[in-house]
């Protein structure tokens, strides 16, 4: 890590933590472009802060669910 750079994370602040480009990034266990990409086709929702792109956990977990196959659901 450079000197004085802080390790990205959670952003605290209203109603729910927003989760960092990286954080969305390791738990759907793809690369941070990945994430970027699929932002940026309008498929993942996010907040922009700035120049960063934070993403709401409900937006994730709604992201995830419409992507769930049903069970027994096969290939």
């Amino acid at each position: 890590m450079l000197q004085g750079s802080r390790p990205l994370g959670v952003v605290r602040g209203g109603r729910e933590a927003l989760l960092t480009l990286r954080d969305v990034a390791a738990q759907l266990c793809v690369c941070a472009a990945t994430v970027y990409r699929l932002v940026a086709e309008g498929q993942l929702a996010d907040v922009r802060v700035l120049n960063g792109i934070r993403i709401a956990p409900r937006d994730l977990a709604a992201f995830v669910e419409a992507r769930r196959r049903p069970e027994g659901g096969g290939g």
